[in-house]
């Protein structure tokens, strides 16, 4: 049997979920082939509809998803209801997105005579990709989990999904499972829409298994490393689509330090403690300008950090890391800033927030590796030269910030170039833990962030599920809905000319 810890005593407990066995990862894959032909001919009306049931099914669900969530993850009722109605917001705005019908991208060149003489008839959209598998994240065990965006957008696509339910939350993984299951089942969709599969070797077969066209993926970079292993011993290849590891640097003027000193270092501690520091998008490195305005600045963070309380992490493993981390950090040359009081000994996975100091001209990779945790490294700089420079050599991530002044709007501007190569999302006099979920959104980076070009989070998350489909001379009765001449309803590109439903 499978134990479930929670990680404010530490203390483990047997739960009544067994790891799946191969064979069975086997049924489950088929039948998400089987059901896959049905959800996505049923058409865009029908999964909409699905999505929407879906969505009702986790709000009515809530009361007990939080309160077994909470358990195993020791969030906290205010954190995990906030991610639980993201959850919900999540499969409404993906069935919205299904009815609007854009994301197929319907294109139309009707046979004609042209400058390259007779063409046929051309039709062109997107189509499913198959059944999907999806990891779920420690870190979010309602909005990047069974419940999460991965499964709303592979669904969207018309795509069933097989997750593979964390080892940090296996009793939520469980319960969501059956809120989806329930609401597959009061819409009418096939079965085998929805499945899961439980423990690791569970998830290392279910990757290599045939019916399986394409992984989502949430974690470290090496639980991805083994699973791309896995999936490059398949006889065909599949898409992988992770996002990794991201150390989101934050930047601050020197106008901004001057101007707001305090309202800054209370936003950033704010953001680099909250969840206790378990967010993809926490900023790990704060670069902060030398000088009167800047002291104050990391004065203020400091003091707030002494006077923190104890971050919960999630597993033991995460709480090992941090300590870990936090060794390697001080060893490339991060000295201690501030440090809050250590937490009780009472065997749960508490860590204390810590603040690093260092400068950008020392700043190398290995000062920059991602800590899991209520860590933040605040790197001084004389001017911001020294930022850009340091910025290209560390890793890269899913954001980059800029706090700066009204006065200051072409030095933002020249930052925001000089970043842009390096993050998928750039924030202006904010803070990257905010993720809206959006038409807009861009969740993802370069390498190591994500390993592709999508976002995770967002209406474009559907593309990923998604693959081009052409039709050439094809009879009116072999074309899908949203490619007869007759109006689909849906935007469309007719001979060239963007067309709107009437």
């Amino acid at each position: 049997m499978l134990t479930t810890t929670d990680p404010r005593s530490g203390v483990s407990a047997a739960t009544t979920i067994e790891p799946t066995p191969t064979a069975s990862v086997s049924v489950i894959a088929e039948a998400a082939a089987a059901a896959a032909a049905s959800l996505s001919w049923r058409g865009r009306a029908f999964r909409a509809d699905l999505l929407d049931a879906m969505g009702t099914a986790v709000e009515r669900a809530r009361t007990e998803l939080v309160a077994v969530a909470d358990a195993e993850t020791g969030l906290g009722p205010v954190r995990l209801n906030g991610e639980l109605s993201r959850s919900a917001f999540q499969f409404r705005l993906f069935a919205a997105a299904v009815r609007e019908g854009s994301y197929v991208e319907a294109a139309i060149d009707h046979a004609a005579d042209t400058p390259l003489g007779p063409q046929p008839d051309v039709r062109r959209m997107l189509v499913p990709i198959g059944p999907v598998a999806v990891f779920g994240s420690s870190n979010f065990p309602f909005a990047f989990s069974v419940l999460g965006g991965d499964v709303a957008s592979a669904i969207a696509a018309g795509c069933p999904v097989v997750a593979k339910a964390h080892g940090s939350h296996p009793r939520t993984s469980q319960l969501s499972f059956e809120t989806l299951a329930a609401a597959c089942r009061t819409a009418g969709a096939p079965a085998g829409t929805v499945g899961i599969v439980y423990g690791q070797q569970a998830g290392t077969e279910l990757v290599k298994h045939p019916a399986i066209r394409a992984v989502g993926f949430t974690g470290s970079l090496g639980a991805a490393e083994a699973l791309q292993a896995a999936i490059g011993t398949r006889d065909e290849p599949i898409p992988f689509f992770g996002e990794l590891s991201s150390i989101n640097p934050l930047i601050v003027t020197p106008g901004a330090a001057a101007a707001r000193p305090a309202e800054i270092a209370a936003g950033l501690f704010t953001s680099y403690t909250g969840s206790a520091g378990q967010l993809c998008t926490k900023p790990g490195i704060a670069f902060v300008p030398d000088g009167e305005a800047g002291d104050a600045l990391v004065a203020e963070l400091a003091t707030r950090t002494t006077a923190a309380d104890p971050g919960i992490l999630l597993n033991a493993r995460i709480r090992s890391s941090f300590d870990d981390i936090a060794d390697r950090l001080r060893g490339a040359g991060a000295e201690p800033l501030a440090r809050a009081a250590e937490p009780a000994a009472d065997g749960g996975f508490t860590v204390p927030p810590t603040l690093l100091e260092t400068t950008a001209v020392a700043m190398t990779a290995e000062v920059a590796e991602e800590c899991f945790g209520p860590l933040l490294v605040v790197a001084r700089y004389a001017d911001l030269g020294e930022v850009t420079a340091a910025v290209g050599r560390i890793p890269r991530s899913l954001t980059a910030t800029v706090h700066g002044e009204p006065t200051e709007t072409d030095v933002v501007a020249d930052l925001f170039e000089a970043l842009a190569p390096f993050a998928g999302r750039l924030v202006h006099n904010g803070y990257p833990t905010g993720v809206r979920v959006s038409w807009a959104q861009q969740h993802g980076g370069p390498w190591p962030a994500t390993n592709s070009q999508h976002t995770s989070v967002g209406v474009t998350a559907v593309r990923r599920w998604l693959r081009p489909l052409a039709w050439q001379n094809a009879p009116e009765a072999a074309l899908p809905r949203e490619l007869r001449d007759a109006d689909a309803g849906i935007p469309r590109r007719i001979d060239g000319v963007l067309t709107l439903p009437v």
